[in-house]
């Protein structure tokens, strides 16, 4: 489980209201909102910097309004953040003017927070799919724990869920014979996961060997001591079998593995509608960064093949 934040409680306590807005603001983006732990989580980090300054200021939660708010976001600017830091940090300021105005606690809401820029597009790291053969081919299967990692690497691949949703994967959430995974996913959404015969025939020959770690739990993946894998043993795993495989393990994660899921279906002609509803994603707009990538390998794929692609002579023209 991801931890709390370290919340920098000052001498004495917090003053001005802020204690109580904390476990309120907390209760409100899950109860509300209905938004994922480790969302929660960000966010409350954020309020965390922001009660911090406004302390400093003689300011408590009812005296926020514009001129603070953009004053607070001013002086984060000149700390030289990212903008990627930015955008989140404005984006929790929202939600936290949301959630006062809800309580009537403030005069602005928030509207108040001037528009952030943007963070910066970047590629999505991923893998070619030679390389995410070799990573799948990995694992010692004459070996039980090898038959595990072969069996979730093929359905990670299979499916492009994310390393959280791997992690608290249950026995009944896998319908083998139906080739499908019910993921319950951001803000405990659930939805249906197709995977292949591929992922299947390795998953139950996974069954047939995870009894014999003497399970303490019904999550489908387990350690040698029988309780559930976390997060963090699923992305160590990964990197060691990059390794072995001549794989630069900085190069490899779960997400990046989630990453070429859905770059390689989008090669292979799916629609971006059914990528976005196997990533889970909320907006298609979070979907179409793979199809920067999939040009990307395109104009690759077209500069080394095509007999035209490369400069011809000054007086020929180029097609």
């Amino acid at each position: 489980m991801p931890r709390r934040p370290k919340i920098q409680v000052p001498e004495g306590g917090w003053p001005l209201g802020w204690s109580a807005t904390f476990l309120e603001f907390e209760t409100y983006l899950d109860a509300e909102r209905g938004l994922a732990r480790m969302t929660r989580l960000n966010y409350l980090s954020d309020l965390n910097v922001l009660a911090q300054w406004a302390c400093a200021k003689g300011l408590g939660p009812a005296e926020l309004d514009r001129d603070s708010i953009n004053e607070f976001l001013d002086g984060r600017r000149a700390t030289g953040k990212e903008r990627s830091t930015l955008a989140r940090t404005a984006s929790s300021l929202r939600q936290f003017l949301a959630f006062l105005r809800h309580e009537g606690d403030v005069g602005c809401g928030p509207e108040a927070v001037a528009l952030a820029m943007r963070p910066a597009f970047k590629t999505p790291k991923t893998l070619n799919e030679q390389d995410v053969l070799k990573l799948i081919e990995a694992p010692n299967t004459a070996k039980k724990l090898g038959k595990r990692d072969r069996a979730w690497i093929e359905l990670l691949y299979a499916s492009g869920i994310r390393v959280g949703e791997l992690a608290a994967l249950q026995l009944s959430h896998v319908f083998l014979d139906e080739g499908f995974l019910r993921v319950v996913g951001k803000g405990n959404k659930e939805r249906l996961v197709p995977f292949g015969q591929a992922a299947e025939h390795w998953l139950r020959r996974w069954y047939d060997a995870r009894p014999t770690l003497k399970p303490k739990c019904n999550t489908l993946f387990i350690g040698q001591n029988g309780k559930a894998m976390t997060r963090q043993q699923f992305w160590r795993i990964l990197k060691n079998h990059a390794l072995k495989v001549g794989i630069p393990p900085a190069a490899v994660s779960p997400h990046v593995i989630r990453h070429a899921f859905a770059t390689h279906l989008l090669d292979h002609g799916a629609d971006l509608r059914s990528i976005q509803t196997m990533l889970g994603h909320a907006d298609i707009n979070t979907t179409q960064i793979y199809t920067h990538v999939s040009i990307e390998n395109l104009r690759k794929q077209y500069d080394q093949l095509h007999p035209r692609a490369a400069e011809q002579d000054d007086e020929t023209p180029r097609v």
